[in-house]
């Protein structure tokens, strides 16, 4: 049976045998969203055929919604065809940080992915202090089994892999020198070593205003849906917070991040203000490289080139991560291996 039939058959199996589909915009997998209308009642058809993995995403979704926290509730899912149904949050779905009502969710300013529309008056102090409120929640809560860990060596691994495996050949014309890989190796290592002694809790790993949305008709907690949290893992708090406020998508209000850090700070007394601080710089610092270099790669190997749209932005977030005291091993291999004039989007990729 061909991928449309195996579609057909289970979209009929569970009542939207007639529903219209309209795609959503995409995320940066191999998964694409379709919008159904016209069932039993609004739902969004994820389409991850393997070897995309769709349990880990009905685990999270579970989880999430266990501890009082708004994931789309699974209608039906096929993990076996990579086939999920689940409710449909709202306009906010996939790809866009407001909808109709909502202010933005984390007191960002226009973007390529927003789609904010002219007219429209929207406070992002409300939304932005209930995506911290709700980012606490998530990580004060008991973690679900099972999770990876997001730690040092996790950590370095994922940024040598953009960074090497596809920035520098793009960048260079050709792949890195040994030196170049021990070095950023090391690099990262070090610049890293103080979270091992961290706290850990859940992390989202991708908690930024794309995949929170905004539901008015909920109270407290449950007014930020949380989207795309399939590879959560087990890592620093730090981490969640530096992709919420540090935005590779979306330039951040004046203000808004120091803001953020205070009310965050507030919420987890458990925590040392100066740790915490330091641990955040050095999360930052890694995920700008990451994400940065990850542009790339979805232009070359995934023919997405309009990501590389982020690059600039990506590229300056790093730039200034890279000046604070913790990131300092990783400031070093940059200076000795990319001049500052090559530190954006390779040249001949057009987004």
């Amino acid at each position: 049976m061909n991928r449309e039939a195996l579609i057909a058959a289970f979209l009929a199996r569970h009542g939207y045998a007639e529903a219209a589909r309209a795609p959503l915009a995409p995320d940066a997998s191999f998964r694409r969203y379709l919008r159904l209308s016209g069932g039993k009642r609004p739902a969004v058809l994820m389409d991850a055929p393997p070897p995309e993995d769709v349990r880990p995403f009905v685990r999270m979704a579970a989880h999430i919604a266990g501890i009082g926290l708004s994931a789309p509730e699974i209608i039906a899912a096929d993990a076996a065809n990579g086939l999920v149904l689940e409710e449909d949050l709202g306009d906010g779905v996939v790809g866009t940080v407001e909808s109709r009502t909502a202010p933005p969710l984390a007191g960002l300013g226009s973007g390529a992915d927003q789609g904010r529309r002219e007219g429209e008056s929207l406070s992002s102090t409300s939304g932005l202090a209930a995506a911290v409120d709700c980012l606490i929640a998530l990580q004060r809560a008991a973690p679900p089994p099972g999770l990876l860990l997001w730690d040092a060596p996790a950590m370095t691994q994922a940024a040598l892999g953009t960074l090497l495996d596809w920035w520098w050949p793009a960048a260079f014309g050709g792949p890195a020198p040994p030196a170049a890989r021990d070095d950023f190796a090391a690099a990262l290592a070090a610049m890293l070593c103080p979270l091992a002694g961290g706290p850990r809790c859940f992390v989202h790993r991708d908690f930024f205003a794309g995949n929170l949305i905004w539901l008015p008709q909920r109270e407290g907690l449950r007014r930020v849906g949380i989207l795309d949290f399939q590879s959560a893992a087990l890592g620093h708090p730090a981490y969640d917070l530096a992709s919420l406020l540090q935005d590779a998508r979306q330039d951040a209000a004046p203000g808004a991040e120091k803001r953020a850090i205070a009310q965050y700070l507030g919420g987890r007394p458990d925590l040392d203000p100066q740790d915490f601080r330091t641990a955040y710089a050095i999360c930052a610092a890694q995920r700008h490289l990451r994400v940065a270099c990850q542009w790339v790669r979805l232009a070359v190997r995934d023919r997405r080139p309009h990501y590389l749209a982020h690059g600039p932005r990506t590229w300056r977030l790093l730039d200034k991560a890279l000046t604070h005291q913790a990131a300092a091993p990783l400031a070093a291999a940059m200076d000795r291996w990319i001049p500052p004039a090559l530190r954006t989007n390779p040249e001949g990729l057009a987004a």
